[in-house]
């Protein structure tokens, strides 16, 4: 009898819970109408723009689809051509994963170095670093600048120091040897890498309150090393969040320079990217089917990326 109660009271109590939590939904939401009402038209446009591309891609690479017929379901043949058939994509992968473990921790390290280092200088001259540093990640084409440095006639800059004192007696096709390809590309991502994450890690200096570092100070904390790991670290977890995914997105995404340097396709495919052979297909070919199955495999090395990232963060301070 106490058992037959207990199978009758149970299903009740769950369905008196699940009907507690949907009224306590329901009034929270009513309580923060305004705020999800100022958020709606964002979250439509992120949706419509970000989210449902992304799914639609994802679905499409399981489809062959030239813009011209009618998408037709081919299952996993897209991914068994990109990684069993395609060796340019192979190629590109690789200088891709060599590109992002370059230019990834370099370029965040850098931008939390400089910050830290500009954040100790007076609010002016802080203020002028701060825009002398950031200036080249918003300037427009700058890659002409790298295109005469590293000219291959003797009228290029490097060409021309070379040879005038007796390193080099003829110029060198930097942007045509595959030699020096990706190591130029690479050298040209750093100098514009002080973007958007540099300005975090600014902001996130900035918002430290000061009154941890007084404590730190009274609890033993004996230099600016321990104050760094113990206090301004953990206090800009935010921001060094922002900054890691920020940076990992930049060196995966990686191709407009490459092009503006190398052209398209670079010569043997040595400045050749997971993007660049996505816009290949995508643009070029109209291989959509293909270029989606591209767009997937770099979707889920960039989440992979940023979890991991996320994981060693979370041990900042510890």
């Amino acid at each position: 009898m106490q058992a037959e109660t207990a199978r009758h009271t149970v299903p009740g109590l769950s369905r008196a819970k699940k009907q507690s939590r949907l009224a306590g939904l329901v009034r929270e939401l009513k309580r923060n109408r305004h705020y999800y009402i100022l958020i709606g038209p964002y979250m439509l446009i992120f949706f419509t723009f970000t989210v449902i591309p992304v799914v639609v891609s994802m679905g499409l690479s399981f489809f062959y689809f030239n813009m011209l017929e009618f998408p037709r379901f081919v299952g996993w043949q897209n991914y068994t051509r990109l990684f069993l058939d395609d060796d340019i994509f192979i190629i590109a992968l690789k200088n891709t994963f060599i590109f992002a473990l370059i230019t990834g921790p370099v370029s965040y390290l850098a931008c939390f170095l400089f910050a830290w280092i500009i954040n100790e200088l007076s609010p002016k001259i802080r203020a002028f670093m701060t825009l002398v540093f950031y200036a080249p990640s918003i300037s427009g084409n700058v890659f002409f600048i790298w295109l005469i440095l590293f000219s291959g006639d003797s009228y290029g800059y490097l060409n021309g120091f070379l040879m005038r004192y007796g390193f080099i007696l003829e110029p060198i096709q930097w942007l045509t040897n595959e030699k020096y390809i990706l190591s130029i590309v690479i050298i040209v991502q750093l100098w514009l890498s002080l973007g958007t994450s540099f300005l975090a890690f600014i902001a996130g200096f900035q918002t430290i309150d000061k009154t941890l570092i007084e404590a730190g100070a009274v609890d033993g904390i004996k230099n600016r090393w321990q104050e760094l790991w113990y206090i301004t670290l953990p206090s800009m977890r935010p921001q060094l969040m922002f900054g890691a995914v920020m940076q990992i997105t930049a060196s995966f995404a990686v191709a407009d320079i490459s092009i503006a340097l190398a052209g398209f396709p670079s010569v043997n495919y040595a400045a050749h990217t997971v993007v660049t052979h996505l816009m290949d297909y995508g643009t070029i070919r109209f291989e959509m089917g293909y270029a989606s199955a591209i767009a997937t495999v770099l979707f889920l090395i960039m989440i992979g990326t940023n979890l991991m990232t996320q994981k060693l963060l979370r041990k900042v301070g510890e």
